[in-house]
Order: structure tokens, then C-alpha cells, then sequence
């Protein structure tokens, strides 16, 4: 076993303590990771507080994981020691079902193996990305390109995916009008990848000093949803809504938005259910659909894309030592627009 520093969450709502704990032995198919830099998700906030429910405790979070190849099993035929790679949300999956078999393993029939806050086959809790190495199978590692900086790329592997695969699915480009809600860790990743497809994006937002950051990031529009003339004044104006907020907010006011075969894509998850009125969704023909981060093959898709449009993550990097002061900091919103974490400061 390999004897491993990290941050865990001993109990619910505690604050991250330094924690050391062991990684299995490297496998003929397996890869180990030193970790470079590790970004902080805001379901990692939810997970170590268990606001979602089944946390397993101590829990070392993380799953937007870059860092360095230092070892590789004899099996291991896609990766170097030496090359910089990434792990995401999961580490595993069945394999076998009609999911995983389409390259879609975030839907796997028997559940993906979470990066943190699962149990592996054995039975043993899988540990996260606030910690000094991580040892994945080869098949869930992702190759980060060399045109992403490592602390920039980390962010790609939860907030850049979860928003490139939606609007990749729905197939949203060009002559396509598309709202973004929320301009926090997924919604700047959206405008980005919106903007690179070559769709106008308007910003969504219930705070005015978002503004001048959406426009920099390359939004057509912006619009304050405290204000209830913005409701009237957008009426039917976009193809696509895409709904990052995870705190609960009411639904219809965005179904109305769209216009007739209008799509709202939900990536965030408020903790409380939120009333859906039919007749906006029936008059016009309207969908609400989710959506949840993207397979091992669409997350290497998605870096590649990145990679070519100089897309990255805007980060603010700080020390391990700065985590429980970055939480409270996300919740307040006062992050512009992701917390990267220096795994450098945990040795």
C-alpha cells in the first residue's frame, strides 16, 4: 500500500484536517498520479457536508485532479511516466452495460465508481484530489494537452465537462440564442465553450457585478433576473436555456424564455424540489432536461477542444492550508471563478 497525505472531512460539516491514509499498490492496468493541482467543486462542499446524502466518512474530496505520471503498471500501453494527466468525477464503472459500452460511463447501469465518497470493488472508500497521488486505472485517465496549463485544465474536468457535453449533445452552435444562468464555475466555463461553438450567449445573473465579467468572457448580453422586466423583455428569445444554479429558484420563469422546441438543460442541484407548471412546457412544445458530466471519451474530446480555442478555467490558486476558508468563500460566491488547490503547500 502506498502511504498518502491528504484533507479529509472526518464528519458531516467538520472542517478538512490533514489526514494521511494508504492508495492500493500500483496494478498491471493502473496509473499513479503525483498531483499537481486539484480544483474545488462546489458538490465537493455538498459531499463533506452530506447535503446529498450516503457522504462516507473520513472523506478526502476533489475529483478535478491534474498532476504528474511518476509510475505505470506493465499493462499500461496509453500512458508514459513523465506525461501530465488528469483524473475527473470517476474512477471506474462496469464496463459492460449498454452505457459503458457507448463511451457514456457517467451513466454506467450499476453506477460509476465516484473519485471520492465511493466504495471500489473491494468494499474500500475511494479518496479524492486533496491529497499528494492518486492511483487510477489507465482506462479513466484523461491526457492533459500541453497547450493547458496544469492549474487551468483542472477545472475542465468537472465544470468544463459538465458544461461542453450538454451543449454538444443538443447540438448547440451557430444561429443558436442560448441563456446561460448563474456566472459562477459552470457558467463561465459555458460561456466560453458556448462562445468557441460559435453561439450567441447571454448571462443570466441575479448579481450586476457579473456584468463587465461577461462581457469580457465574450457573452452577447447580460441580464439581471432581480429585475422582473427581464423576464418580459426575453420572453421566447432563446433556443436553449442552461441552468447551472444550485441553490432553489423557480423553473418557470426560464421555461419562458425559451421559444417553441426550446430546450432548458439542468446541471445544478438545488437540495429542495421545485414545482414545474405544465402548460409553458405543453403550449410551446418546451423540454426541461439534465444532464451530468460527460464519458472518459468526451472529457478527452472536450480538453482537445480547449486545448485548440485556448480555452481554460478562470482560477484563483491557493494552499491546501486555505481549503476550509475557500469553502466558505465559494458559498458566499466570492470566487471569481474557480478555487484551484497548490498540492505543492500539502508536502
Amino acid at each position: 500500500m502506498l502511504p498518502t497525505n491528504g484533507y479529509a472531512a472526518m464528519t458531516a460539516k467538520a472542517a478538512l484536517l490533514p489526514f494521511v491514509f494508504e492508495r492500493r499498490n500500483v496494478g498491471p492496468h493502473d496509473v499513479l498520479i503525483a498531483i499537481t493541482h486539484c480544483g474545488v467543486c462546489h458538490s465537493d462542499i455538498h459531499q463533506a457536508r452530506d447535503e446529498w446524502g450516503n457522504s462516507i466518512f473520513p472523506m478526502v474530496p476533489g475529483h478535478e485532479i491534474v498532476g504528474t505520471i511518476t509510475q505505470i503498471g506493465n499493462s499500461v500501453t496509453g500512458f508514459h511516466v513523465g506525461e501530465t494527466a488528469g483524473v475527473g468525477c470517476f474512477v471506474d464503472s462496469c464496463r459492460t452495460c449498454p452505457a459503458c459500452r457507448e463511451g457514456l460511463e457517467q451513466y454506467c447501469e450499476a453506477g460509476m465508481l465516484l473519485t471520492y465518497s465511493g466504495r471500489d470493488k473491494d468494499g474500500q472508500p475511494t479518496q479524492g484530489g486533496y491529497s499528494s497521488q492518486i492511483v487510477v486505472d489507465e482506462h479513466y485517465v484523461l491526457r492533459i494537452p500541453s497547450a493547458l496549463s496544469p492549474a487551468g485544465a483542472a477545472p475542465l474536468l468537472c465544470a468544463g465537462i459538465t458544461t461542453y457535453s450538454p451543449l454538444r449533445h443538443w447540438g448547440v452552435g451557430k444561429y443558436h440564442k442560448l441563456a446561460v444562468v448563474g456566472l459562477g464555475g459552470l457558467g463561465h466555463m459555458a460561456v466560453k465553450i458556448g462562445k468557441a461553438l460559435g453561439t450567441e450567449v447571454t448571462v443570466l445573473s441575479t448579481s450586476e457585478r457579473k456584468r463587465k465579467d461577461a462581457e469580457r468572457l465574450g457573452a452577447f448580453d447580460f441580464a439581471l433576473t432581480s429585475q422582473p422586466e427581464t423576464f418580459t423583455r426575453l420572453r421566447r428569445r432563446f433556443d436553449f436555456v442552461l441552468d447551472t444554479v444550485s441553490a432553489p429558484h423557480n423553473y418557470n420563469d426560464y421555461v419562458n424564455l425559451l421559444k417553441t422546441d426550446g430546450t432548458m438543460i439542468l446541471l445544478g442541484a438545488p437540495d429542495k424540489p421545485t414545482l414545474v407548471e405544465p402548460f409553458p412546457l405543453i403550449l410551446h412544445r418546451r423540454r426541461i432536461a439534465g444532464s451530468v458530466i460527460g464519458g472518459i471519451r468526451e472529457t478527452q474530446e472536450m480538453l482537445d477542444f480547449c486545448a485548440t480555442h485556448h480555452i481554460e478555467s478562470d482560477i484563483e490558486v491557493i494552499p491546501i492550508q486555505q481549503v476550509n476558508e475557500a469553502y466558505e468563500r465559494v458559498l458566499k460566491g466570492d470566487v471569481r471563478f474557480r478555487f484551484v488547490i497548490d498540492l505543492v503547500s500539502l508536502k
